[in-house]
């Protein structure tokens, strides 16, 4: 009795398989290509023929004359899109507070002029650790460093944060937030002083 219901069960196996493990993949892979080929390249953005980032995988900054990201908890080396997590640290854990700490300390010997309180993405991190976006408010905290290093105006380096801001998606999700590859990227190509 086994012998006729195996027969079945292993071709309904094999052909599940193809559906499920060959055909739908390679039919939604195709299908993303035609109509999203960007997105489904991986949203990567490049300079001078380069590959330098995506615009959906944050990248760390520290240097003063960039935008810094938010930090990232993707285990011992930040941006990790292989293990894409939170922290699952929660508010009392002193392991987090440190690491608060340290990030405004950080945040405040890079521009001790500053007073503002620092905006809170750029001490935490985001649900996927990855989030290449910084809010406004965070934008707006590191405009006068680094225009200050950068030695330009800061009308300047807020009018390039104004044109890098993204509104919000569908126009009622999230807020207004900028990407900080595409910023610190658009800094790099203003002409340098004499040229």
């Amino acid at each position: 009795m086994w012998k006729q219901e195996l027969r079945p069960a292993l071709l309904m196996f094999l052909v599940l398989t193809v559906i499920t493990g060959a055909l739908y993949p390679l039919g939604v892979t195709g299908v993303a290509g035609l109509l999203f080929p960007d997105q489904a390249d991986g949203s990567l953005i490049q300079k001078n023929g380069q590959v330098v980032g995506s615009r959906l995988i944050g990248q760390p900054f520290d240097d003063p004359k960039y935008f810094w990201s938010r930090p990232s908890a993707t285990g011992p080396t930040g941006y990790n899109a292989a293990a894409s997590s939170g922290s699952n640290l929660g508010p009392k854990n002193e392991v987090l507070k440190k690491a608060i700490a340290d990030r405004v300390a950080a945040l405040k010997a890079a521009d001790p002029e500053n007073i503002d309180p620092v905006p809170v993405d750029l001490i935490t991190a985001s649900g996927s650790g990855l989030d290449p976006h910084i809010s406004t408010a965070a934008a707006a905290y590191q405009a006068g460093r680094v225009a200050k290093v950068r030695a330009i105006s800061q009308e300047e380096v807020k009018r390039l944060v104004s044109e890098h801001t993204e509104g919000r998606q569908w126009g009622f999700f999230g807020e207004p937030s900028v990407n900080v590859l595409e910023l610190n990227l658009a800094l790099d190509s203003l002409p340098k002083k004499g040229e």
